[in-house]
């Protein structure tokens, strides 16, 4: 149900935002818009205004539509006529198709600076141990530095390092990386990184290059309720693992492989909680599994990592809202590109049933989550719409730069033409994102 909803105000949301911008211009411009509809289906409630627009709102809210008149109706007022549509200026035509998309990343722009004015918890930019032989391991970057900036940008979290390095990655550069060891030693590292072909299937490319999150300290996530050693020993869920028989664990899987071969034994598990720390002994239970018996304490763990908030003021949080838009916005162009000549999958485009599955997954993490999310589709329905693809704002943008350069707009025959070409291009695009989302769900 949450993932349902989520997607249905998302798209609801990003269809209407994007409508909106066409017709605010477009009346702006003197265009006489003749329908705003919000939705799809049975009309649900409708009023018309002072300018004569009706305003519709149908049973299935996912998005809308503005409907605008064209042509000027038989005997017409001089008023009537200049209204039409195809009677305005090339500029204000093309200002009007513009709108739409330029409405998508405004909202994206306005939803980041919200985001960096409330702030949010991201992980830290600290480096875990590199793996051997890795790109990072021959940087001899010490393990625990925390990562300040990636070519002169500043990076304040795990999430803006990966963004950085994702772009590096994906086309295969020399980078420039400032960190500061634990022992708080500046220091920058010049590193070549080999180009790699994106592919959702693969291992996380950003691990293979051996850049990784430093993995912080297994904690107690949920007690099981019946047959709980630690539980009934006193362990709580958020308690922190700092150590079992003062051996210490990094990461989740490594105390759960301790416990494991301990079946039958009594340990002392060391917790943090809050700002105390205390000592509790637990007997780890023995389970017979596959013939093997293995030692199991009925907790259910995961690892606490190092945690910043990241938040600006409301002037900073504006600014860097826009960059992240237009950083986003490149980033995606470039892929695209990267895209069609093969050095990114093609499995990296996602179609409905990917978005809503990441819709419902971003609004069970939280608002922040959810509103990345939202800005991030923004950025997406406003840089698809602007592709030079007939049938999209983009195709109509084309048509009004041939219409510049000829001096005159082209025959209703190529439009058709172009109208076929452009419903075959997004027909394969759509059979493609379907077809990878369905391959990732059954997968």
């Amino acid at each position: 149900m949450v993932t349902v909803i989520a997607f249905i105000v998302a798209i609801g949301l990003l269809v209407t935002i994007h409508e909106l911008g066409h017709y605010w211009v477009a009346r702006w411009c003197g265009v006489h818009v003749e329908r705003f509809s919000f939705g799809f289906g049975k009309v649900l409630f409708k009023r018309t205004d002072k300018h004569g627009c009706e305003w519709a709102f149908s049973a299935l809210p996912l998005g809308g539509y503005v409907m605008m008149r064209n042509e000027p109706l038989e005997h017409a007022t001089p008023a009537e006529e200049a209204s039409a549509y195809n009677n305005k200026s090339l500029w204000q035509r093309s200002a009007i198709t513009v709108a739409g998309p330029v409405a998508n990343l405004l909202l994206a722009i306005m939803l980041y600076a919200i985001i960096g004015a409330v702030g949010s918890e991201e992980p830290a930019p600290i480096m875990g141990k590199a793996p051997e032989h890795s790109i990072a391991a021959s940087a001899h970057i010490p393990e625990g530095s925390v990562i300040t900036a990636v070519d002169g940008h500043e990076v304040a979290s795990w999430t803006q390092f990966r963004w950085q390095m994702m772009d590096a990655l994906s086309s295969g550069r020399r980078i420039s990386l400032e960190a500061t060891d634990p022992l708080g030693t500046a220091a920058t590292y010049d590193i070549d990184l080999p180009k790699v072909h994106i592919d959702p299937d693969k291992p996380d490319v950003l691990g293979e290059a051996g850049f990784v999150l430093m993995p912080g300290t297994p904690i107690v996530k949920t007690v099981v309720k019946e047959g709980s050693s630690a539980g009934d020993a006193g362990v709580r869920a958020e308690d922190l693992i700092l150590a079992v028989d003062d051996q210490r664990y990094q990461t989740a899987d490594e105390f759960v492989a301790a416990i494991q071969k301990a079946p039958g034994q009594t340990v002392i598990f060391t917790i943090q909680r809050a700002d105390d720390t205390i000592h509790i002994p637990v007997v780890v239970d023995a389970y017979e599994t596959n013939g093997t018996t293995i030692g199991r304490v009925g907790l259910r763990v995961g690892n606490a990592l190092p945690m910043v908030t990241v938040r600006y003021g409301v002037l900073d949080s504006i600014q860097r809202g826009f960059s992240r838009t237009v950083d986003t916005l490149w980033m995606s162009i470039k892929m695209i590109g990267r895209m069609l000549v093969g050095e990114v999958s093609v499995k990296n485009l996602s179609g409905p049933v990917s978005i809503a599955d990441y819709a419902g997954q971003s609004a069970s993490i939280g608002a922040i989550a959810y509103l990345n999310f939202l800005a991030l589709i923004s950025i997406s329905i406003g840089l698809l719409n602007l592709l030079p693809i007939p049938m999209l704002d983009g195709g109509h943008l084309l048509y009004y730069a041939i219409e510049a350069v000829r001096g005159r707009p082209l025959s209703e025959a190529w439009q058709a033409r172009g109208r076929a070409i452009g419903l075959g291009i997004l027909a394969f695009f759509m059979v493609l994102a379907f077809t990878n989302d369905f391959t990732r769900l059954f997968s």
